[in-house]
């Protein structure tokens, strides 16, 4: 008797051993720049959208290539709306949220250099190391695989000031500034629909990097959350091919946004199809179809999971 008791407690014991050890989801919080009486930097034309409308836009698109591409992360927002929470409250938020990580977005300006242009990534300090690799991440997807020119990595000695949603949150945190407003060539991207969705495909696939290095032991791929209800998904298919064809030629980088191999049992000699996006809002599909086929993919279709 005194055995089998003792057999009970050391398996309750590792059991409340596993269960401490157990990865939790990862939390980040995503922080659209301004809003509300807030405005940012304004557009410069009527049919053009204020930095704070972009901020928003942006963000909300980088939410959900984590939220339907990453299994165990949960993403909040510091504002889903036009409403303005002041910078303290931002912190509080993620602070008192416990995430793991802090993303702000912003678009830039230059009051006297209209020719300014490309892509910032700012943390608090170099030193704090975490922060930086995220940064660095982020910049080498801008240009790499979006095409954007990149400005670097800054600090608060670059900038010759802090920014608070860096200094006063605590966790890795570092914010975007996605191009130059001030610049027409940028304004005009940073407005289209491709453009926007090209920056917020170049920071979700630097936070997928960021993540599984960081986290080796979490099967990010592990499970399908969107349709763990039942609901639809879409996915736009570009092309079909008989032989395996890599996803990294420039056709392909070409549309700014990662492309999907998938090998499908079937009769026909096209064993591979190939498709980008994935969203249960068919809305949000349609744009990136529309996208595809300005991009050269003229057959670009559809396709509901």
């Amino acid at each position: 008797m005194v055995k089998y008791a003792l057999v009970c407690l050391l398996l309750m014991l590792s059991g409340t051993v596993f269960s401490e050890g157990a990865e939790k989801d990862i939390v980040i919080v995503i922080d659209p720049g301004h809003g509300g009486k807030d405005y940012g930097r304004l557009a410069s034309k009527d049919d053009y959208m204020h930095e704070k409308e972009l901020n928003l836009i942006i963000a909300k698109k980088l939410g959900n290539y984590i939220e339907t591409n990453l299994s165990h992360v949960k993403v909040i927002y510091t504002r889903t709306d036009d409403t303005y929470p002041s910078l303290t409250a931002r912190c509080n938020l993620a602070n008192n949220k416990k995430a793991d990580y802090f993303i702000s977005v912003h678009c830039n300006g230059s009051p006297n250099n209209a020719a300014a242009k490309g892509t910032e990534t700012h943390v608090n300090s170099f030193d704090n190391k975490t922060s930086y690799q995220f940064a660095l991440l982020v910049e080498k997807e801008f240009k790499t695989r979006a095409g954007r020119k990149s400005r670097g990595v800054k600090n608060s000695a670059d900038r010759h000031h802090s920014l608070q949603v860096l200094k006063d949150t605590d966790m890795p945190s570092i914010l975007i500034e996605a191009g130059f407003m001030s610049n027409a060539e940028e304004e005009a991207y940073l407005n289209s629909s491709y453009g926007q969705e090209i920056i917020a495909s170049a920071i979700f696939r630097a936070t997928r990097t960021f993540l599984k290095k960081k986290h080796p032991t979490i099967n990010f791929t592990d499970g399908n959350t969107e349709t763990a209800d039942g609901t639809p998904y879409y996915r736009v298919q570009i092309m079909s091919s008989i032989d395996k064809v890599d996803t990294d030629i420039p056709e392909f980088k070409k549309l700014g946004v990662e492309v999907t191999r998938r090998k499908v049992n079937s009769s026909s000699m096209y064993k591979y199809k190939y498709t980008i996006g994935k969203s249960k809002d068919k809305k949000e599909v349609k744009k990136l179809q529309k996208l595809a086929r300005e991009k050269g993919f003229k057959d670009a279709y559809i396709v509901r999971y």
